[in-house]
């Protein structure tokens, strides 16, 4: 037993002198700094918010119908087209022979929309896509949240509107982008 005591009172000396050493060996010299990578370059400002301007003339409302019309028949697609000018006031309607007649009033709800959040009506039907809080969407009254409106810009203001309805939601906003793009 003695023996055993002696082992172990060596043993723990030997081990405490070996800590000892260790903890008063100087630290091992750190690598390096990497050399400071270049600043980044500053983000671009947000675009400014789109604001409203004077509403789009007849002339011009002709035009997007007229634009719209040869996109959807050069498709041979039946469609409803609305355009609003910037206060939210129909300018001009049309409906091709043979539309349905739910598009008469999808597509007035399309530009309608589009108008009033200053947006196209595919970036509220992708926030309620995702779920979540887009979801939230699904409660604000009188929004048509289907692709297919597009606000008319003319010269960075919102002029009005232009909304499509009658084929599948992406050729409705075909439609409508060939509308919104005559009058630029």
């Amino acid at each position: 037993m003695t023996t055993l005591k002696v082992l172990v009172t060596s043993s723990a000396l030997l081990l405490s002198a070996t800590i000892s050493a260790g903890a008063q060996q100087p630290a091992t010299p750190a690598a390096p700094a990497a050399p400071a990578a270049a600043p980044a370059a500053p983000a671009a400002a947000p675009a400014a918010p789109l604001v409203y301007g004077a509403p789009i003339t007849l002339e011009a409302a002709k035009r997007a119908v007229a634009a719209a019309e040869a996109e959807a028949r050069k498709n041979n697609w039946n469609v409803m087209i609305v355009v609003l000018d910037s206060g939210g006031h129909t300018v001009m309607s049309q409906r091709l022979d043979g539309t349905q007649y739910a598009s008469i009033r999808i597509a007035a709800g399309k530009a309608r929309t589009a108008l009033e959040f200053k947006r196209p009506t595919k970036a509220l039907d992708d926030t309620i896509a995702a779920g979540g809080g887009g979801l939230r969407l699904l409660s604000v009254g009188g929004v048509t949240a289907i692709e297919g409106g597009i606000p008319i810009v003319v010269d960075g203001k919102i002029v009005g509107s232009i909304g499509v309805s009658g084929v599948t939601a992406q050729q409705d906003a075909q439609i409508a982008r060939a509308g919104a793009e005559a009058v630029k």
